[in-house]
């Protein structure tokens, strides 16, 4: 999500280059890795509460600019998360920052091993338009909890958001810990030609492969959280209201412009029609007015709001039928349900992003998991099924970063689990420890206490020799 948006500025919140902000962090780097403990990390994750709950109204009226997102669904996707991870993050830094002692191997007796959580320090947070305040803010919450500083780079697709979260940063932190640069494609472009120490980014898989192939100029380590199609399976033991009311909110929250959105549903043939009608029915209390809702966001930009046109014409034009919805005005787009999609229709190989619900019905799981198994692996996998074999069966013969049964989405808040891709959907993890954990390095220390390893030195004969045979013996 790299594009130039003329109406936010090409420069960091503080006016100074971004060169100078990276240089001004990285020789605080040192210092902070040194003096930025327990208390100051706690400090700064309190100071950020206080500043989201100072500047909420704002944070909500924003996001009504940018793309009419409702404000209970504001509270509930961008706000709350954020608040539930530093809450988490806070309660549980102590244990986490804690060295982790490791039990000691034949050749390494006589030795104390331990892993040492250490910052990486300055990392660079690109964040993408679709949650903007929820995936800019959430990763600042490891990257601080790990001690690290941050320059953080908003979407310039919304920048309403975008302006409240430069003008948050610059009220709670100093730019040589945390700092925003606004802008489009050439302030991306210059953050990604500096040496930063960790680089995490969440976008789609295509800009992803930029990011990575920046970072690796540095040899920079990367978190990607990127997304794909996300398919759905809804079994013929599913309770099908469950399976039509959590599919209704997973795709159709944000407008369906979700990372981890059921993207189609594949619908046994024995429940098809009594699915189709639960769904018809679920969409109509949550929408009722279709899209002119005020609990439907709206489509982020004309652009995005044609494609996703383009993608329903074109589906209709290779066979395909709407069973729900359709209605589009500008850049409200109806909750729509398709069905008969033909597997050269477009929308059954590109991410849809948005308000738009393929129906495809099967009759042999194996059929599903080989077409699912054919393409890259997904951000995310939902199984709807009461037969708890058929679900084990599914889940084991398919990948996905995260996976949902009998429920969508909700694993992204869960801040036991990681959160993360794998492959094309992406690489790395995030949230609570797994969050702290990728904006660590793990050092390993290993400390002499009575080594017998010396008795091996070279020359290697006599003693050496022997002792070197016996170990072969008992390793082998």
């Amino acid at each position: 999500m790299i594009e130039e948006r003329q109406s936010i500025s090409q420069e960091p919140c503080d006016g100074r280059p971004v060169e100078m902000l990276f240089t001004a962090q990285k020789a605080m780097s040192d210092e902070r890795r040194m003096r930025f403990g327990l208390a100051e990390r706690r400090a700064a994750l309190a100071r950020l509460a206080l500043a989201i709950r100072k500047f909420e109204a704002d944070i909500v009226q924003a996001m009504a600019t940018d793309f009419g997102k409702p404000e209970a669904e504001v509270f509930l996707t961008e706000i709350l998360p954020v608040m539930q991870e530093i809450r988490h993050s806070r309660r549980n830094l102590r244990r986490w920052m804690r060295p982790v002692h490791v039990g000691s191997t034949l050749i390494g007796f006589g030795t104390a091993g331990r892993i040492v959580p250490q910052p990486r320090g300055v990392c660079l947070i690109i964040a993408p338009w679709n949650y903007p305040f929820n995936l800019c803010l959430g990763p600042l919450v490891s990257c601080l909890a790990a001690g690290n500083s941050a320059i953080l780079k908003p979407s310039e697709m919304t920048p309403a958001t975008s302006g409240v979260i430069a003008r948050l940063i610059a009220d709670t932190f100093p730019p040589d810990l945390v700092t925003v640069a606004l802008g489009g494609k050439e302030m991306s472009q210059a953050l990604l030609a500096l040496p930063f120490d960790h680089i995490f980014f969440t976008g789609s898989p295509e800009v992803g492969k930029v990011v990575m192939q920046a970072a690796s100029r540095h040899l920079t380590s990367v978190t990607l959280e990127l997304g794909g199609k996300s398919p759905t399976i809804v079994g013929p033991d599913a309770d099908i209201e469950t399976a039509a009311s959590w599919i209704a909110f997973g795709k159709f929250s944000n407008a369906g412009q979700t990372c981890i959105a059921p993207d189609h549903v594949f619908v046994h043939a024995s429940i098809r029609d009594r699915f189709v009608e639960a769904l018809r029915r679920r969409i109509a209390a949550a929408y009722g007015s279709g899209m002119t809702s005020p609990y439907l966001a709206r489509i982020v930009n004309d652009r995005h709001a044609d494609r996703l046109g383009g993608l329903i014409a074109d589906a209709l034009a290779t066979g395909g039928r709407i069973i729900v919805g359709g209605e589009r005005q500008g850049r409200a787009l109806a909750p729509t349900v398709l069905e008969a999609i033909a597997p050269e229709a477009a929308i059954d190989h590109e991410e849809v992003f948005g308000p738009v619900l393929p129906v495809l019905t099967y009759d042999d799981i194996e059929t599903v998991i080989g077409r699912i198994n054919a393409r890259p692996k997904p951000l995310a996998l939902y199984v709807f099924d009461r037969d708890r074999a058929r679900v084990d069966h599914i889940l084991a013969a398919t990948t996905s970063g995260s996976a949902g049964v009998n429920l969508t989405i909700v694993q992204y808040v869960h801040d036991h689990l990681p959160f993360g891709g794998v492959n094309n959907s992406g690489i790395g993890a995030a949230h609570g420890h797994h969050g702290f954990r990728t904006f660590s390095h793990e050092r390993a220390v290993l400390q002499n206490r009575f080594s017998a390893l010396p008795l091996v030195f070279p020359p290697y004969s006599g003693r050496a020799a022997r002792l070197i045979r016996l170990a072969k013996r008992f390793l082998g």
